[in-house]
């Protein structure tokens, strides 16, 4: 199976099922003489590792990283990195009496489609727990840039039709869906719990910033910054959207609305900064703001209408320990993958020019 692996320099292949005995990342190109250590992962993947909330799907993995190449005496060697993380708390039992059906909303079919064969535990490949690997490798990458001064921080602004009106940066991590507006995320857990108990689920938005980014990453014209970003947004299984700064809204603004004036204090300096911190492909020095649209987990308890291996109409009702909401576990997934996107250009931009 192609499609593994992402980044050019700075590049992460993950592997492993939903059910299957372990999941992980190999991280290659990570220069040599950064300090890291399994606690430095394991501080990541514990922000997203399952049942820590009441929104959150009861599965209790430990998600305990252990690194197997690429560390010698507490500092990288420049050779791939591999983590492992194995799964403790896989219950196929739930998923065996639909092992013929396509569920709705799921890879179920168009895997099928693809290879004639398919993991039919939670998912397999396709499931979310695929993306431990994508944290894994970006808590190197987030390490790495940090001491470039970059600064990576992801939230969620909207669940269902409910919208922060305000925002906190400590209270992000202080509630169960990392929203910095704390008396919209009491209403934000409120809905979700309500349409947990009708079987149903919700989606929202989630934005990732990235503070420090200097001028000047992002290439020419394939791999401009914006389109390597909007990719790794793209690639997490419940995004269905992507916009950077002002996204969508500029298609109601005039010229003269949407352009950011600069300022004499330096070209990085702007008024506004619709541009999302991003000008021709390339990062302007300004702060780089993505948001992303989660859609609602597919995987409902309600009754519903699909078709099994032979193409004949059935009723399917899916089972087993699901997020009634994704996106308080998709903010340090998202950060991960933008976290990764940043790394690679700053590798790549080092032989921009003399």
């Amino acid at each position: 199976m192609s499609g593994n692996s992402f980044g050019t320099i700075f590049r992460i292949t993950t592997w492993g099922e939903s059910h299957g005995p372990a999941v992980g990342v190999v991280v290659d190109g990570c220069p040599a003489g950064l300090r890291l250590s399994e606690k430095d992962i394991q501080k990541e993947l514990d922000r997203r590792r399952t049942g820590r909330s009441r929104v959150t799907t009861a599965r209790k993995e430990a998600d305990l990283a252990v690194i197997h190449s690429g560390i010698f005496k507490g500092k990288t060697t420049g050779a791939p990195i591999s983590i492992l993380v194995k799964n403790r708390d896989a219950d196929s039992s739930s998923y065996e009496k639909n092992r013929t059906l396509f569920r709705p909303g799921h890879a179920d079919f168009t895997y099928h489609e693809k290879y004639g064969i398919r993991d039919y535990r939670g998912g397999g490949r396709s499931s979310g727990r695929e993306t431990v690997g994508r944290v894994a490798g970006g808590a190197i990458a987030k390490k790495f840039l940090a001491l470039e001064g970059l600064e990576i921080f992801g939230y969620t602004t909207q669940i269902h039709d409910i919208k922060m009106g305000s925002f906190h940066r400590k209270e992000i991590e202080r509630n169960d869906v990392r929203c910095p507006d704390k008396e919209a995320a009491k209403q934000m857990v409120d809905r979700i719990l309500h349409f947990k108990k009708k079987g149903e689920s919700v989606g929202g938005i989630i934005e990732v910033r990235a503070k420090g980014v200097p001028a000047g990453l992002g290439e020419p014209a394939f791999d401009k910054l914006d389109a390597d970003l909007a990719k790794a947004l793209m690639s997490i299984g419940a995004v269905k959207g992507v916009e950077i700064g002002a996204g969508f809204q500029a298609a109601g603004l005039l010229g003269s609305q949407n352009n950011d004036s600069f300022v004499p204090e330096g070209a990085q300096h702007q008024t506004t900064n619709n541009a999302g911190g991003i000008l021709g492909g390339i990062s302007s020095g300004a702060d780089i703001v993505i948001r992303a649209a989660v859609k609602p987990t597919a995987s409902i308890s309600l009754s519903q209408w699909t078709v099994d291996l032979k193409g004949k109409k059935k009723e399917i009702r899916v089972e087993g320990r699901h997020d009634p909401c994704i996106c308080p576990r998709i903010v340090p997934v998202a950060e991960s993958m933008v976290a990764i996107v940043l790394a690679d250009h700053w590798l790549r931009n080092r032989a921009a020019r003399l």
